[in-house]
């Protein structure tokens, strides 16, 4: 068999972008999701071996869209190129649901959406989410960072329950609380990175005020201290604080208020673990338990994620994977 090149959304847009689709069977079309799936760093594999079977090309093929979608919007360097090509992805979406899928997400993505009968609007959803990140780059209220959730995080719950089964408005409760604590976990992890790369804040300013700190002050503090790194340092050393350490306290005490707000969406999305089968319920939650200890680690680092961005170890995701396949095992039947 030929090795496929890794997945690169800028070298993939030259094959299969606006201007050249390479056509491809619904074979190599599935593939090639198969190889984003397996080509992409996430906190866990998105399609892990503890995953039904039956269910992994069906998982693969719409985290493909989604990593598509998500690429587009962060990895262009160009927010109105960003844009265009999103309203390019939603008229490959429109294509998809006519029934002439040109994209190989779509040709793949297609027998998974007529199986399991799944709406457009989630799909929608994200594409919107991510138009919005192009004009966006601050958000005022809590309340403002939520409604982004609803679009950016929360349909990927219901995509998962949709092809588990299940379309009720109580479990896609549950899960909205899951996938909207991920998604916040992911900001709060991602703070010193969001605006050095890609000059977005999610924290909002209402709560950073009452800590005494203002969102223009942190950004100007971070990218200070950036332009001033020092250029033999290694790219994962603790950037240094020169203009930050002035803003530490107040910054520190804003990112542990929003880690307590982050906490107690984990812990009502646990209730959805036992309304779900056994033979999916172990992936999801190993997705909760993924961004609970993301969580941990922040605040054992004193809610500094200013100058290091915290992740999971690859001995840490193994540890917790067997826990949780071990509980699988001692509870095995009793579900």
């Amino acid at each position: 068999m030929p090795k496929v090149a890794p997945y690169n959304i800028h070298t993939d847009l030259e094959t299969f972008g606006p201007s050249r689709i390479k056509p491809l069977t619904p074979a190599e079309a599935a593939d090639y999701t198969r190889n984003i799936t397996l080509s992409h760093y996430e906190n866990f594999t998105v399609v892990s071996w503890f995953l039904p079977k039956p269910l992994r090309p069906h998982f693969a093929n719409v985290y493909a869209f989604c990593r598509w979608a998500d690429d587009l919007g962060d990895e262009m360097g160009n927010t109105t190129k960003s844009a265009e090509l999103l309203r390019w992805w939603q008229s490959q979406l429109d294509l998809c649901y006519a029934g002439k899928p040109e994209h190989p997400v779509f040709i793949a993505l297609a027998p998974t959406i007529d199986q399991f009968d799944i709406p457009k609007k989630p799909f929608t959803d994200l594409i919107d989410a991510f138009i919005q990140d192009q004009t966006v780059t601050r958000y005022d209220t809590w309340d403002q960072v939520l409604d982004y959730c609803t679009r950016s995080a929360d349909p990927v719950g219901h995509l998962v329950l949709y092809m588990c089964g299940y379309r009720d408005a109580e479990r896609q409760k549950l899960s909205n609380a899951t996938c909207t604590a991920l998604q916040l976990t992911n900001f709060w992890q991602d703070i010193r990175r969001d605006i050095i790369d890609r000059d977005r804040v999610y924290m909002p300013s209402d709560i950073a005020s009452q800590h005494e700190l203002t969102v223009s002050s942190l950004v100007d503090a971070i990218r200070f201290d950036e332009n001033n790194r020092n250029p033999k340092a290694c790219l994962a050393c603790p950037t240094g604080t020169i203009a930050l350490s002035a803003l530490r306290v107040s910054a520190q005490k804003t990112v542990r208020s929003l880690v307590q707000k982050t906490w107690p969406l984990f812990t009502e999305g646990e209730k959805l673990f036992p309304m779900v089968s056994p033979s999916v319920r172990l992936d999801i939650k190993l997705f909760s338990k993924g961004g609970q200890a993301i969580l941990r680690m922040i605040e054992s680092r004193g809610y500094d994620t200013f100058t290091t961005r915290p992740s999971l170890s690859k001995p840490a995701k193994l540890s917790l994977m067997f826990s949780a396949f071990f509980g699988k095992i001692l509870t095995f039947g009793r579900s």
